[in-house]
């Protein structure tokens, strides 16, 4: 028999505690397309990634944290 997973509301918990983390860690906590979350840094609306090197970005965890609880406090739902 296969256990179901947990649904747990807060999608940071899947985060590490520190660190960096690439796009598809990202875009699994925060469900947009690639093209979206990237208008979305054009925009200021999401956070920078940095650069680790010619072809190859990630972000600091803290700061997709405070993104996403910042997307929470103004979310309508």
């Amino acid at each position: 028999m296969k256990k179901k997973k947990s649904k747990n509301n807060d999608q940071t918990n899947t985060l590490p505690e520190v660190g960096y983390v690439r796009l598809s860690k990202f875009l699994s906590v925060y469900p947009v397309s690639r093209s979206t979350l990237f208008d979305m840094v054009r925009k200021g609306l999401a956070p920078k990634p940095i650069k680790l090197s010619k072809r190859c970005v990630a972000w600091h965890v803290d700061d997709i944290k405070s993104f996403i609880n910042r997307t929470r406090e103004t979310s309508d739902f």
